[in-house]
């Protein structure tokens, strides 16, 4: 094995976003540093996505922890969410996600597989369509979901009078940073999560601890060419890959400590 040509292949792979997941990039870049352990790995690998605090908190402990230690770290937490997330389900929930999470996805799965009844609404989530991995992820399961445009979620959070109206009950977000006041996700979370709120719809964010951080979260711009490439002419173009949700929004965490408001989850966290 060329541990050199591996370990590109992972930067490349985390780079691109076809390694997506707080989880699973944080488990690939702990193989990638275990592949070429030095300090100028682990200064590559935590610039690839620096909206992720779960990687610099996992590669933080190495020296600290054993390599099947963090990664056990990964599978008991997941597991602790799958409870919780299946105490929260109730019979025909209609349950709104957005983006790719593989702490909502796996929680979902999880409930599924248990007996519970639902069902799922999620955006395409442009440009790079990561609702379409959701999608995947779900109905091979056998979880009965129905995907949204991006600029539509409005018409399944929006509740009206209609007797045919089928709206969401629940939202499930991830969350790629938790912060004392509030998270970032993926754009387009801050105004579902203010359009669920002033329709009286709880916004649970679905998420690891280890994705907290008392530090500054830098908000990560992609490249325009993920917007429209070969542009023909001038024109400027923003791609802002996530954004801040103010933790007013926000119903309950629900991480390994349990369901819990926010500051509940903050006075846990500050005690670590």
């Amino acid at each position: 094995m060329n541990k050199k040509r591996v370990f590109n292949k992972i930067i490349k792979d985390i780079k691109s976003i076809k390694i997506q997941g707080a989880k699973n990039v944080a488990k690939k870049a702990l193989y990638a540093y275990s592949l070429i352990p030095s300090e100028e790995s682990k200064k590559i690998l935590l610039s690839l996505r620096p909206t992720e605090p779960m990687l610099k908190k996992s590669l933080s402990l190495i020296g600290k922890k054993s390599y099947k230690d963090i990664l056990r770290h990964f599978d008991e937490s997941q597991d602790k969410i799958n409870k919780n997330v299946f105490s929260l389900i109730s019979k025909d929930d209609k349950i709104f996600t957005h983006c790719h999470s593989t702490n909502v996805i796996n929680s979902l799965i999880y409930s599924h597989i248990r007996g519970k009844n639902f069902e799922v609404f999620n955006t395409e989530t442009r440009p790079l369509f990561q609702g379409r991995k959701t999608i995947k992820d779900l109905k091979k399961a056998g979880i009965k979901v129905t995907m949204f445009v991006d600029s539509a979620f409005a018409s399944v959070i929006e509740k009206d009078s209609s007797k045919d109206k089928i709206y969401a009950n629940k939202i499930f977000l991830g969350s790629d940073a938790l912060l004392s006041n509030g998270i970032i996700n993926k754009i387009g979370s801050k105004t579902i999560s203010e359009l669920a709120y002033s329709h009286k719809i709880p916004v649970y964010i679905i998420a690891d601890s280890w994705k907290y951080t008392s530090k500054k979260v830098l908000l990560e711009n992609r490249r325009p060419s993920e917007i429209w490439n070969k542009v023909k002419f001038r024109v400027k173009i923003k791609n802002p890959a996530f954004e801040f949700v103010p933790k007013k929004f926000i119903y309950r965490i629900v991480s390994e400590y349990g369901i819990l408001t926010y500051n509940q989850f903050l006075k846990i966290i500050n005690k670590k």
